[in-house]
């Protein structure tokens, strides 16, 4: 089940890694797909439940990214980042490192890894980076359009053994989420 909230959390992390606590739009999708990639190969687990997509410029975390152009409505999201004004997104005045309370310690693990090894490219360079297949085998060039990144083939190219049966596992976990959210 996609969480929104977790999902801003993870864009207001890295925003509040900067010294202007705002991070370049298409930089913070990079790092969001970078991390959730890297906890998946850490963990089997991503951090987001959510589809991927092969865009022109690089991969991405579908409904993460369809948040952080606007395109959804979502309070979870307005809570927490400002306006995507200059293709920048910030975090709103009154949030601090200690409000984002969706991440595990686990997670800010990940998030930190990612940010030293990446925190320092502008977003055209993780733009490039992302679409070298010594990096990112799973992205394939859409032709200007947009294609479905399969969990199977992101499972396969972070080296998860079994992947018909691991991403089914996590499509049911998935299940179970949902139905215990809608019983709550």
């Amino acid at each position: 089940m996609y969480n929104s909230a977790k999902a801003a959390q993870i864009i207001a992390y890295l925003a509040l890694k900067t010294d202007a606590r705002a991070i370049n739009m298409l930089k913070a999708i990079k790092l969001v797909y970078i991390s959730d990639r890297e906890a998946l190969k850490r963990f089997a687990v991503p951090m987001l439940d959510e589809p991927r997509a092969s865009l022109p410029h690089g991969p991405v975390n579908s409904w993460t990214y369809d948040n952080a152009k606007g395109e959804v409505e979502d309070a979870n999201w307005s809570t927490i980042l400002d306006d995507r004004a200059n293709h920048m997104i910030g975090v709103k005045a009154d949030i601090g490192v200690d409000d984002l309370d969706e991440l595990s310690d686990a997670e800010v693990e990940v998030l930190d890894s990612v940010w030293e090894e990446f925190g320092g490219m502008t977003q055209w360079q993780l733009r490039d980076w992302t679409h070298k297949s010594d990096n990112i085998p799973e992205w394939e060039d859409p032709n200007g359009s947009s294609n479905p990144i399969p969990l199977e083939r992101l499972l396969h190219a972070v080296g998860i053994e079994n992947t018909a049966e691991h991403a089914q596992f996590l499509r049911d976990q998935a299940s179970i989420t949902k139905l215990l959210a809608e019983l709550a």
